[in-house]
């Protein structure tokens, strides 16, 4: 079973004593220690309104600092793992709104209300992924961005041009920051490769 899929207390059971070590061999103690931080959070954050979860989790990957992926990866295009990313400390658009999904997962909010969304940035001129969180099916959709702290309903990202969304359940087209019109299964490979990672507990 995937973890897209999986309740927010077996999410929960990444965070093993194996998980610590292995990061720990790997990238360092202060690593683990990241790690360890994120369980605790999510462990705190259960009980949260679903606003006040979207903020801390927003808040708390919004640290993290910003690499590109060849410079971070030696790749033109990598999707880590919230793990890897919180493990090495430093991630790009795609590891942050990945991040927030699973953390969001984990802390019980459903699936349907969650999708990363690839769009254009205006103000920086190049293309870009937002965490995009639905409060109702056809409800205007907040939108959680490592370029802000704030998360503002998409109508007032004008700074952003919707291309596609996506989740475990599925692939959109977007012509606006809303619903868009669902087109096939979500078939992208880095997705279903990232998945796999987690799966195995990593």
């Amino acid at each position: 079973m995937l973890i897209a899929s999986l309740r927010s207390d077996d999410f929960l059971q990444i965070f093993s004593p194996a998980l610590f070590t292995k990061v720990s061999e790997d990238y360092g103690d202060e690593a683990a220690a990241r790690v360890r931080k994120l369980k605790r959070l999510l462990e705190r954050g259960q009980n949260l309104s679903e606003r006040d979860k979207l903020k801390l989790i927003n808040k708390h990957f919004n640290k993290i600092e910003f690499r590109s992926d060849q410079s971070h990866w030696g790749k033109v295009d990598y999707w880590a793992t919230p793990i890897e990313l919180i493990a090495t400390g430093a991630g790009d658009c795609e590891d942050y709104s990945i991040a927030k999904y699973f953390s969001l997962r984990a802390l019980g909010v459903a699936p349907e209300k969650l999708r990363l969304m690839y769009v254009k940035a205006v103000r920086i001129n190049q293309a870009h992924m937002v965490l995009t969180y639905y409060p109702e099916p056809d409800s205007m959709p907040l939108v959680l961005d490592n370029l802000t702290d704030s998360i503002l309903p998409a109508s007032k990202r004008k700074d952003l041009i919707p291309v596609y969304s996506f989740n475990a359940e599925g692939l959109w087209q977007s012509k606006a920051l809303n619903q868009g019109k669902r087109v096939i299964e979500n078939s992208q490979a880095p997705w279903h490769e990232l998945l796999n990672r987690i799966e195995s507990g990593y």
